[in-house]
């Protein structure tokens, strides 16, 4: 199966859109006194993972999938997607600075 670059980069977006979601999230969790406001943002930080957690499974499918190439789309969001995973697997303390 031939890797579909319009869909990874499509992908790709998303999980960027995602990332600095996850950034809006910390700082209003940071800056707020409302504890059903608090409540949501984890929910909704909570959720932002659990997507990116398929994203991350979905872009390890495409990259075995793809044509071994050293350098393309599926291997970048395969990366990006670690990336971001172990940037907050300290979900616990993400919110604690």
């Amino acid at each position: 199966m031939k890797e579909s670059q319009s869909l990874t980069n499509n992908l790709l977006i998303e999980v960027d859109v995602l990332t600095n979601r996850l950034k809006n999230i910390k700082q209003s969790y940071i800056t707020t006194n409302n504890q059903g406001f608090k409540e949501r943002l984890l929910s909704e930080n909570k959720n932002i993972f659990k997507r990116i957690n398929e994203l991350n499974s979905l872009a390890e499918q495409l990259n075995k999938t793809s044509n071994f190439e050293k350098f393309s789309f599926s291997n970048l969001l395969v990366e990006k997607t670690r990336r971001v995973l172990n940037e907050n697997k300290f979900e616990s303390n993400l919110f604690f600075p």
